[in-house]
C-alpha cells in the first residue's frame, strides 16, 4: 500500500494532522494488507466540529486480521480524544457481497466520503431499489422496538430518555437518507436538511425528529412519545414511495 496521503487537505483544517496520524499508524501495523483508508459522513464536509462529532472511517483491508485489529485497539483512548471513531473494517470481498444486506450503510458512505488512501471502493457501488425498500422498514421497526425496551429499561427515569433519542437519531438520519433516496434524491444532506426534505416530501411537520438531534436539549415524556409517533407514522413510506 502507498504511504501517500490523497486529499488530506479537504478535510477541515484541525482534523488534518489527527487522521494523517491515524492513518500513519494504520499502515505501519497493516502493511501491504492495507488497501485503502476512506473518511465519510459530515468529516467529509466543511460542517465537521471537533466539539461535537467524531470522524468516520473504513479501512479496507485484504483479508481481516484480528492480531492488527488487536493493536489498533490499543490506540482507542487515544484517537478518542483526537475525536476519530473506530473505523468499519472490511474487505473488498465483503463490501461487494453485502450490498444487499446493508445498503442503508454503503449508501451512507458513498454519498459523502473522501478515500484519503488507496482505491475508491465506494463511488461506483449500485443498489437496487428493493434493497434500500426493505432496510428502510425493518430500520424503522427496529427502532420503534428499540424505544419500546429503552422505555421499560428506563424504569421511570426520564432523564435517560436524551440519551435514548440522541443515539437513535442518527440511526434515523441513515434510515432517511434511505427513504429520500427512494424517493430519487440521490445527494447526501446534512441531518437538517434531511429533516426539512421529508417535511416538505411529506407536507408534516417532525417537531419530535428535530428535537432528538439537539443533543444538549432536554428530553421529557412528550418529546419521546412525538419522536416515537412520529417516526411510526414514517414506517409506511418504504412501501409507497
Amino acid at each position: 500500500m502507498t504511504s501517500a496521503v490523497v486529499n488530506i487537505d479537504q478535510l477541515v483544517s484541525g482534523m488534518q494532522e489527527p487522521v494523517k496520524t491515524f492513518i500513519g499508524r494504520v499502515q505501519a501495523l497493516g502493511g501491504a494488507n492495507c488497501l485503502a483508508i476512506t473518511v465519510f459522513g459530515t468529516v467529509a464536509t466543511p460542517n465537521f466540529d471537533p466539539a461535537i462529532h467524531t470522524a468516520k472511517s473504513v479501512v479496507v483491508l485484504e483479508q481481516i486480521d484480528l492480531s492488527m485489529l488487536r493493536e489498533l485497539a490499543k490506540d482507542g483512548a487515544k484517537l478518542g480524544k483526537a475525536k476519530i471513531a473506530a473505523p468499519l473494517i472490511m474487505t473488498p470481498v465483503y463490501v461487494n457481497g453485502s450490498l444487499d444486506a446493508f445498503p442503508l450503510e454503503f449508501l451512507e458512505i458513498q454519498q459523502c466520503h473522501h478515500c484519503l488512501v488507496g482505491p475508491d471502493y465506494f463511488s461506483d457501488l449500485s443498489f437496487e431499489i428493493q434493497h434500500i425498500r426493505l432496510q428502510c422498514e425493518r430500520e424503522l421497526k427496529t427502532i420503534l422496538i428499540a424505544m419500546r425496551q429503552g422505555l421499560l429499561a428506563a424504569a421511570g427515569r426520564e432523564k435517560m430518555f436524551g440519551a435514548m433519542e440522541s443515539d437513535i437519531a442518527e440511526r434515523l438520519m441513515r434510515t432517511l437518507r434511505g427513504l429520500l433516496w427512494l424517493h430519487g434524491k440521490k445527494e447526501w444532506l446534512t441531518a437538517i436538511e434531511v429533516v426539512s426534505q421529508i417535511e416538505k416530501d411529506t407536507e408534516r411537520t417532525l417537531p419530535g425528529i428535530r428535537h432528538a438531534l439537539e443533543g444538549s436539549r432536554q428530553h421529557g415524556w412528550d418529546d419521546f412519545t412525538t419522536f416515537y409517533h412520529e417516526i411510526d407514522g414514517l414506517k409506511t413510506l418504504a412501501d409507497t414511495w
